[in-house]
């Protein structure tokens, strides 16, 4: 008597008019649920993990599909009933197509006869893996460039063996296993039909080869670590926190392939006036009060060196002037930052009696001036302390 098959779109749980994705997530969900290795032993599992790939190996075939929706199963299986040729999954080898990249993402790329190899081979070129220093620099090394050198440990190509990792005078066997591919695929007949696994050879451990006498510099890595002296250039306007990234001075790549790079991270140390803001420089200036007060010719300190700067008389405390084209010139040249500088009053101290006298005296003739623009309806900065008084 013919096997009474479910239908396909109730198998997956979708209805009639499921897109593709629809099809796909249903058939994930299902076939993770069902799959023998999840359920050893478990024969209504295996079973319903038949169905379930049978289903979606139709419904997933557009042609399939349209045949099945208007025919049934008789549209895509004419032994339907009779399990069909090729085995329990009804004509299902080895080769599934897509579905080995969903059961790749279940469960790591470990079933081969899936579609598509699990273990990837190391006998291709690869690339070296990229290195991180630190490197400390001045305020003004970082505001101007510099070059700097420094010592770092890298893996170079061996120069013994020159990157073979075989001892002078002795050649790499080709591993008889893999044929000097790195994987080997294994088939084996299972309930559901020929399943293919793919994965790195165990013997030469994916490297292709087999190295009967390995160099003694290398112990048969083909590469050795060395002490380098490199020179960094230090581009105008970095700023802390910063990285350079030197394509090809990191570890030496293997097979031929390329090396990695080196990144270095800038610190730039703080400096005892300046204060970065930007490409812009703060500073503050100390003057006295009576250089506050009369005005006075000053000399700045900039990152360029000191410049001459006329203080306007009357500069009130905590008056910022700005010095255009003073501050740190931009990355790659483009343009430069202003300097700011802020005047802090100083109070003298330790004042002999004689300056004192003086002070007094400056005082109450400040005071006779606040007085008379009281008059006036002015107060004057005097005038208010001697009111509060």
């Amino acid at each position: 008597m013919a096997e009474q098959k479910r239908d396909y779109y109730e198998v997956l749980g979708v209805s009639k008019g499921a897109s593709d994705d629809e099809l796909k997530k249903a058939y994930r969900k299902k076939a993770k649920e069902n799959h023998p290795d999840l359920h050893p032993g478990d024969k209504e599992a295996e079973a319903r993990f038949k169905e379930i790939n049978e289903a979606y190996e139709v419904l997933s075939d557009k042609d399939k599909r349209a045949r099945y929706d208007q025919f049934g199963h008789a549209g895509v299986d004419p032994n339907f009933g009779a399990g069909g040729p090729g085995g329990p999954f009804g004509g299902f080898t080895g080769d599934f197509g897509d579905l080995g990249d969903i059961f790749g993402s279940f469960f790591g790329g470990g079933f081969g006869g899936f579609g598509g190899a699990s273990a990837s081979a190391r006998t291709g070129p690869q690339r070296g893996e990229s290195l991180r220093v630190n490197l400390t620099i001045e305020f003004t090394e970082a505001a101007f460039g510099c070059e700097k050198e420094i010592n770092l440990t890298r893996l170079e190509t061996c120069d013994t063996c020159h990157g073979t990792g075989c001892e002078p005078g002795t050649t790499a066997e080709v591993c008889p296993d893999c044929g000097g591919s790195g994987v080997v695929r294994t088939q084996k007949r299972t309930p559901f039909g020929v399943m293919s696994t793919t994965g790195e050879c165990s013997r030469c451990r994916g490297t292709g080869k087999i190295i009967h006498q390995p160099c003694k510099t290398c112990g048969g890595s083909g590469l050795a670590r060395k002490q380098k002296k490199i020179t960094v250039k230090i581009p105008a306007g970095i700023d802390d926190g910063q990285a350079i990234s030197m394509r090809g001075q990191g570890n030496a790549g293997r097979n031929g392939g390329p090396a990695g790079d080196l990144i270095v991270n800038i610190r730039v140390r703080p400096h005892p006036v300046f204060v970065r803001e930007g490409s812009d420089v703060i500073m503050e200036q100390s003057v006295t009060f009576d250089q506050a007060a009369l005005g006075a010719e000053l000399e700045i300190p900039t990152i360029d060196g000191k410049v001459k700067w006329n203080l306007p008389a009357g500069t009130q405390p905590g008056t910022t002037f700005r010095l255009r084209g003073k501050g740190i010139p931009g990355l790659h040249g483009r343009g430069r930052g202003d300097q700011f500088v802020t005047v802090k009053v100083t109070v003298p101290t330790g004042l002999t009696e004689a300056q004192k006298e003086a002070l007094r005296a400056f005082r109450d003739a400040m005071a006779g001036k606040a007085d008379q623009t009281a008059e006036q309806g002015e107060e004057g900065f005097f005038g208010k302390r001697r009111r509060k008084k």
